[in-house]
């Protein structure tokens, strides 16, 4: 019987089909299947799109949160009336020696103008594991909202952000509505939703 580890999963092959912004890699793989024995040699295409991390913002003080709005083309390409997407902070790990804090406090600045006082780490989780390698690492960060550009974004990376400013019970009745639509938000408010009090009693008023 063959275990079921990484080290069993035999690479027959791996070759690049794309490389631009994304880069796409072809793998011809054999894995252990549940029966115990190998499988036959199988090729799937992956989407190397490395590790990212995003950061929910939110102002203990206030009560509120600070989102990002932009236009996000692969809603676009999807057919969606309404490409603008209302979303969480978020960026990729650009360097090796960068952690997923370091991302989250930098890109709050960079997208939404404010600083990242403190975080707490809400999850990891992989997009879209059937062809995707990317893995995000979601937090909460403490933020001022009360001092925040209605616009920001680099216009060196072609980006033309609204920044957002909602009291938390208007994003919980979002959520219950059904108007967050991307995952990474979704998930973050989620969790926010049931750790507010807790995170509330943690950071408490500055």
């Amino acid at each position: 019987m063959v275990a079921r580890t990484r080290e069993n999963i035999q690479i027959v092959g791996k070759k690049n089909l794309y490389e631009k912004f994304f880069k796409v890699d072809e793998y011809r793989l054999k894995f252990p299947l549940y029966n115990g024995e190998m499988s036959g040699e199988i090729s799937r295409e992956v989407m190397e799109r490395g590790r990212a991390a995003g950061v929910l913002l939110y102002d203990p003080d206030l009560d509120k949160l600070v989102f990002v709005e932009q236009m996000r083309v692969g809603v676009f390409a999807a057919g969606d009336e309404n490409p603008w997407v209302l979303e969480c902070v978020a960026g990729i790990l650009d360097h090796k020696n960068e952690s997923p804090a370091d991302v989250v406090a930098r890109e709050a600045a960079e997208e939404a103008g404010v600083a990242v006082t403190a975080v707490e780490p809400v999850c990891e989780y992989y997009s879209s594991p059937g062809g995707l390698s990317e893995k995000l690492y979601v937090y909460c960060g403490r933020a001022d909202a009360s001092r925040v550009p209605e616009h920001a974004g680099l216009e060196s990376e072609g980006e033309d952000i609204r920044v957002v400013v909602l009291s938390a019970a208007e994003v919980e009745e979002m959520l219950s509505r059904g108007k967050f639509n991307n995952a990474l938000t979704i998930i973050a408010v989620q969790w926010f939703v049931m750790n507010r009090e807790k995170l509330r009693k943690k950071w408490g008023k500055s």
